[in-house]
């Protein structure tokens, strides 16, 4: 009897389930808004590390709605998704607008993306690169954020077009 409750105590320790880091997802949260957690523009607190996601290997961040107001991380396999709510100023503009030149937040910016492009999505720091290939889903002028499908995804992921084919990750700096 003894033995069987101490083979019950040390299962849990054996095959203990791995979850999501919810300090990794705050951390790609910020690099995507490029503002820190509590920050106007930035997650209005940090997700709650008591959530138990299952592990995914690559998430996907969007935005909620047009208005910025949240951001929406999901996952595809294993299937999850959450929203992080964002801190949005009373009468500004949303952040991306704010923080582009006047002559790219204006109509008549030429797009150096267009629909049905290929385009490669690159992002790195100093000792780390990563690239995919992908197809633009919309027109983008440079600086502004467009759709890529990316093969073997299921959801399409949020680029910011640099230049003719070739965009970066929202947070990265080229």
């Amino acid at each position: 009897m003894i033995l069987l409750s101490l083979l019950l105590a040390a299962a849990p320790a054996g095959g203990a389930i791995a979850f999501q880091d919810t300090g990794g997802l705050d951390r790609a949260v910020a690099a995507f808004t490029s503002r820190p957690i509590g920050a106007e523009g930035g997650a209005r607190t940090a997700i709650d590390p008591r959530l138990r996601l299952a592990q995914c290997a690559t998430v996907a961040l969007a935005w909620r709605t047009d208005a910025h107001d949240a951001v929406v991380v999901s996952c595809s396999g294993p299937d999850w998704r959450i929203f992080v709510p964002v801190i949005r100023p009373a009468a500004a503009p949303p952040p991306i607008a704010a923080a582009r030149p006047a002559a790219v937040v204006s109509a008549k910016a030429e797009p150096v993306i267009r629909r049905g492009d290929p385009v490669v999505i690159e992002a790195g720091s100093p000792g780390f690169s990563i690239s995919r290939e992908g197809v633009a889903l919309g027109d983008a002028p440079p600086g502004g954020r467009f759709l890529v499908k990316v093969e073997d995804t299921r959801n399409p992921v949020q680029a910011i077009a640099v230049e003719a084919g070739r965009a970066t990750l929202p947070g990265w700096v080229d």
